[in-house]
């Protein structure tokens, strides 16, 4: 039996995070993980969709620069090119990553799939493990909806995605989420025809309704959105694939068609993959592992961080889960992970950011004020005749103390950042409003919307 001081599950991120820092402190580690080191991230998330994404926000800048004066065409798109460029970012960072990894005294990179014996003991091809400290950063897999005949249909995720050659000509996504809008976005710029199917009624449920709002505005026209309707069956048929729907308010009934079906429904964990039951290790009723605030399980010397938890799944928290997971393992003085003040973006066209309290949220605990603006607003945002772009913030009345802050617009992702940095503090508007911004620029939007708190 091998035995170790540390034995991290999953090659991500996270995991990553967590092996250098041990292996770093001259600790015997095992790193183990079924696929390429990277995880997510690197191998069918943020790099990949933000390399083509990127491209995706270059050709809708150009189809729109007719209400600049500017008039342009665009003679071919090369879809091949397109996703070549993709593959090498991901292949360049798997390589950089293994490569590190080659390098680390103390540390065995082991291949496949491992599940648990008993607390201290994990089964890996054939072989026992025992690690003294046990960190699971196993991420998390796609989430396929129970729709009768989808396997026998067969469809696309976040990883399948990336392997296509051609460009298709028409396309359903099943989800109204992060990971399905991203997609839209970019197969609509492109010229594929996109149908996004989602059951609820609004998309991205989970942010400020208003900002929700104007993203639907936003992609209507590129994207057909088909909003409260459950997939109910999928077969092969018409172009490609057909898809039967009902409406969730009624019982109406309708049918439409692609050459390629997307499933874009959300994740669920990979516990059940690990057989955490045979540790003792509890999992919420997603079947994501039970953390506390600390990032420890219920077994004291097993922790898990990043999207095994099922809590913030962006790379930034899962960087900062990784640091105080290894922190909190190893010293007295524990530091609790701050789930409240992650931020996040979503890379649709207008693009997406948000950190914090939505205002319905922060109503139900605080006395608020809220201020909005729009780009409009604001010289820049005039200049760029930017006229649905919004922020709006959410403040805690008494205090000043910044409880939200939400934008759809250009560079939301890059403009929220300056309020991530009060938030997570949990500092006051005046610690922005009192600051010199330069003038002028897309951020004065950010003192703008501060300055209409009422």
């Amino acid at each position: 039996m091998r035995k170790y001081d540390v034995i991290v599950i999953g090659a991500g991120d996270v995991g990553l995070g967590i092996v250098f820092r041990a292996a770093s402190g001259g600790r015997k580690v095992a790193l183990i993980d079924k696929g390429n080191p990277g995880g997510t991230c690197i191998n069918n998330g943020c790099v990949p969709s933000k390399t083509l994404i990127y491209t995706a926000d270059r050709i809708t800048e150009i189809r729109e620069a007719s209400r600049f004066g500017i008039r342009a065409v665009i003679d071919a798109i090369d879809f091949g090119e397109v996703m070549g460029r993709m593959r090498r970012a991901v292949e360049n960072g798997r390589n950089a990553i293994a490569s590190a990894l080659e390098e680390t005294e103390g540390l065995d990179f082991l291949k496949g799939q491992c599940h648990f014996l008993d607390s201290h003991t994990l089964y890996l091809g054939g072989e026992k493990i025992r690690g003294r400290k046990i960190f699971i950063a196993s991420g998390a897999r796609p989430l396929i909806p129970d729709i009768q005949g989808l396997e026998e249909t067969g469809y696309l995720t976040n990883e399948t995605v990336l392997d296509l050659e051609k460009r298709p000509e028409s396309l359903i996504i099943i989800g109204g989420g992060f990971v399905g809008l991203e997609y839209a976005h970019f197969f609509s710029a492109l010229g594929t025809k996109v149908t996004l199917v989602q059951r609820g009624a609004t998309l991205l449920p989970s942010e400020d309704p208003e900002i929700s709002g104007l993203l639907k505005a936003g992609i209507t026209g590129k994207v057909e959105l088909l909003l409260g309707w459950h997939p109910r069956e999928a077969r092969r048929g018409g172009t490609g694939c057909a898809l039967e729907l009902k409406d969730t308010a009624g019982d109406a009934v309708r049918e439409i068609s692609a050459e390629k079906l997307m499933i874009a429904a959300g994740r669920r964990s990979n516990a059940d993959l690990l057989r955490v039951e045979e540790a003792g290790i509890e999992t919420d009723s997603r079947g994501f592992v039970r953390v506390n605030d600390f990032l420890q399980t219920n077994i004291r010397h097993i922790w898990a961080a990043g999207d095994a938890t099922g809590r913030a799944m962006f790379t930034h928290a899962g960087d900062r889960a990784a640091e105080l997971a290894w922190h909190n393992a190893l010293r007295r003085k524990k530091i609790a992970m701050d789930f409240e003040s992650v931020p996040h973006a979503v890379y649709t066209f207008p693009q997406v950011a948000s950190v914090g309290l939505t205002e319905e949220a922060a109503r139900k605990k605080h006395d608020i004020l809220v201020g909005r603006a729009r780009y409009s607003d604001i010289v820049m945002g005039e200049a760029m005749m930017e006229e649905e772009g919004l922020a709006k913030a959410v403040v805690e009345k008494d205090t000043g103390r910044i409880l939200g802050f939400h934008i759809i617009g250009p560079h939301a992702s890059i403009l929220i950042q300056e309020v991530v940095n009060v938030i997570g503090k949990k500092g006051g508007l005046e610690e922005i409003t009192g600051r010199m911004h330069i003038f002028p620029a897309l951020s004065n939007i950010v003192t703008e919307v501060l300055g209409n708190i009422g």
